[in-house]
């Protein structure tokens, strides 16, 4: 398995950006920057590309609805061109809170437009005059919806590749078949190794039946929180908040993916329980209600032995990039992580 990791958007970016660089002389392969309602990533990919070699260079996530689909593509040629072709085009569709509350835009037939949208980047990559008529999108424009001078133009640089990886962040059944048939990565959340095949394995299957034989296997990025030692389990306390935050916060009742998948994986009443307590603006309570069972599936957390053992597991469950969280502080604690992490995974 690859070993990848992700910026805090939060801050600290001089930072974050010093320890990519020394995780990359320790085996780190991939470096995600996120995109929620922060900074821009492009700004700080291009960044990251010139700060560093080998490592690729990953958007977690551009929204499909905060860019035209040429947009996306050109961002993402110019970033594989300034990284010499390490980038991967990380798209997911992220949610109406953020979609509708921030940029404006309406949250609609995500499916339909991630399928859209990744067809008219690989004609751009291509140097192909782009021209599609879909349901979301129509390249160039008609003359009844506009000016009518539009006319298919294609991109004026020649891309360091033809065909730049395509990673899609999905949960929901629909979501995972599309990303098996269309892409080259699939990220899921809370990746739970015991029960990624009851919850996703018949959609995985549905999508890998049509998929192009040109695309290769899927690569399967999971995130983890990492932690390696004897007296480190007490860290998991700490991805508390976060757990409830999604499955708690980000949505309202009947409409919050990350509750249904917490549910999927058998937390039905604690989903709920975790839901109505966040809703009600109680965090702490509801960070509290998080079953440390849980927490345990989805991390690396524990002795070197115990966390051995997990990577089997993540591996058996079809996981081939980690991208860890290290928890302990420091620079020199989180390479050492990482470090260790590559050789228990010989």
């Amino acid at each position: 398995m690859r070993i990848g990791t992700a910026i805090n958007y939060a801050g600290g970016f001089a930072d974050s950006v010093a320890d990519i660089v020394e995780l990359e002389k320790v085996g780190l392969d991939v470096a995600f920057v996120p995109e929620a309602y922060s900074f821009d990533a492009v700004s700080q990919l291009g960044y990251l590309a010139a700060k560093t070699e080998r490592v690729q260079l990953a958007s977690g996530i551009f929204q499909i609805y905060t860019r035209t689909p040429t947009l996306t593509a050109m961002t993402a040629a110019g970033l594989d061109f300034v990284s010499d072709g390490r980038f991967i085009l990380g798209l997911g569709a992220s949610g109406p809170q953020v979609i509708e509350g921030f940029h404006g835009v309406k949250y609609d037939a995500p499916l339909a437009r991630t399928r859209e949208i990744v067809e008219i980047c690989r004609q751009v990559w291509r140097r192909e005059r782009v021209v599609h008529d879909g349901k979301h999108y129509t390249i160039p424009l008609p003359p009844e919806q506009g000016t009518g001078l539009g006319k298919p133009l294609k991109l004026i640089n020649h891309p360091v590749r033809e065909r730049i990886p395509v990673l899609l962040a999905s949960l929901g059944p629909k979501n995972v078949a599309l990303t098996a048939e269309i892409a080259e990565g699939w990220q899921p959340i809370f990746f739970h190794p015991e029960k990624a095949a009851d919850v996703w394995g018949e959609s995985l299957a549905a999508g890998k039946a049509k998929r192009d034989p040109e695309l290769g296997e899927l690569d399967t990025f999971v995130t983890v929180a990492l932690a390696i030692g004897d007296d480190v389990e007490p860290l998991l306390d700490h991805l508390r908040p976060l757990v409830a935050l999604y499955v708690g916060g980000m949505g309202a009742r009947g409409k919050n993916f990350y509750n249904d998948l917490a549910r999927r994986y058998g937390y039905e009443a604690e989903a709920k329980l975790i839901q109505d307590l966040y809703l009600d603006g109680k965090k702490e309570e509801a960070a509290a209600a998080v079953p440390i069972e849980l927490l345990r599936s989805i991390s690396l957390v524990g002795p070197a032995g115990y966390v051995k053992e997990r990577l089997a597991a993540f591996a058996e469950a079809g996981a081939t990039t980690l991208v860890v969280n290290p928890m302990l502080p420091g620079r020199e604690a989180r390479v050492a992580a990482v470090a260790q992490l590559r050789e228990l995974l010989g």
